[in-house]
């Protein structure tokens, strides 16, 4: 069925055409590279995976509790309004919510997709260009998946959300050729990789489960790859330099925050705009859950070389401050490490259901004798 036909909102024009600026670089020298990025390069062609075999696409999955992610997740919970919703209302409630999220990670993933390929392009090192290479096709494994999930599994989808589009549309329109990695792979990446953490780390579905870990796997490369190319880069830069890309991730984190309210599903239940705003703000949990989804830009973006006075106010006014000094590699090391032993029960579960099968038709073979 056409994607066009599965939107809970019309999403308008069927193409977001955005102009490009910047020059784009070749580079003549190709014996040269940082060793470290070079390594990552050869670590992002051994770990090509295919989502069509990887992923275990025969489980079932209940579109109305897709992730089984508790009622009070969602911020209408205990309002007046849950109350007046019937059982059925709430089933269909559990449904956009989760089609709403899933469908931002798919547009964030092709915004990605053609953040990394503008990478390609607009890099003047050669090393960050194979890299970056390796990116472009991840992404695009990664919006295929979402797609399928949701398009298979539960069978709606949700325009781009205006504050996402927004910063994929600053990031877009830089001509500095380090405003991809910025916004996309600091920002956009950093956000996205801490809203699948908690997901895979709650959900007790296997299917959201097992995409969301390999996806993050995925992903621990690209934030490696921005930070070693942005550390080095912005080493360089003059301290007017860096407060415009200080400047820059304040708006970014802001229009980020924002995204996360959800509005647009309530609102598609009959709650007004100024209703659901006000319900996102009042949402202890979801209070809780904006500030998680820092832990991986705050620490990066302190890494990169970007913590001035003004950026440090921003996050302190946030309440993500103290996320500064979270151990970045560990949490990358942890989202490996989860796809690897997901990937080692998965198999292990499946040669005992082999040699149970074998066994079974042994002693059927013996009766039978």
């Amino acid at each position: 069925m056409p994607t066009y036909d599965l939107y809970a909102d019309h999403p308008g024009d069927p193409h977001w055409e955005v102009p490009a600026s910047g020059a784009a670089r070749f580079g003549w020298e190709y014996d040269d590279g940082r060793e470290r990025l070079l390594a990552l390069y050869q670590k992002g062609k051994d770990k090509q995976w295919d989502g069509a075999r990887r992923i275990d696409w025969d489980i079932e999955v209940d579109p109305y509790d897709p992730l089984g992610t508790p009622d009070e997740a969602m911020s209408v919970y205990g309002t007046r309004y849950w109350d007046k919703f019937g059982e059925r209302e709430r089933a269909e409630l559990r449904r956009h919510y989760a089609s709403w999220q899933f469908s931002q990670f798919l547009h964030g993933e092709q915004g990605a997709m053609i953040c990394a390929a503008r990478i390609v392009e607009s890099v003047p090192d050669l090393d960050a260009k194979f890299y970056s290479a390796t990116q472009v096709m991840d992404e695009a494994r990664h919006a295929e998946i979402y797609g399928r999930f949701l398009h298979e599994k539960i069978g709606l989808l949700y325009p781009i959300n205006d504050n996402l589009q927004a910063l994929l549309g600053d990031t877009l329109r830089d001509s500095r050729w380090d405003m991809p990695y910025l916004g996309m792979q600091v920002l956009i990446e950093g956000l996205a990789l801490a809203a699948f953490g908690m997901i895979r780390d709650t959900t007790n579905k296997p299917l959201p489960k097992q995409i969301l870990a390999y996806v993050m796997q995925d992903e621990a490369r690209h934030v490696a790859f921005g930070r070693m190319a942005l550390r080095d880069y912005y080493r360089q830069l003059t301290d007017a330099e860096l407060r415009e890309r200080e400047e820059f991730v304040i708006e970014g984190c802001y229009l980020m925050r924002d995204r996360l309210r959800g509005t647009e599903v309530l609102e598609n239940f009959g709650i007004p705009k100024a209703d659901a705003e006000a319900l996102s703000e009042q949402s202890e949990f979801l209070a809780l859950f904006r500030k998680l989804l820092f832990s991986r830009i705050v620490p990066c973006v302190k890494d990169i070389g970007l913590w001035g006075p003004r950026l440090q106010r921003a996050y302190a006014d946030l309440g993500v401050f103290e996320l500064g000094d979270s151990d970045l590699d560990l949490l990358m090391t942890q989202d490996e490490e989860i796809a690897e032993r997901l990937d080692a029960e998965r198999f292990a579960a499946e040669e005992r259901e082999r040699v149970a099968e074998v066994a079974q038709a042994v002693e059927a073979g013996a009766d039978d004798s």
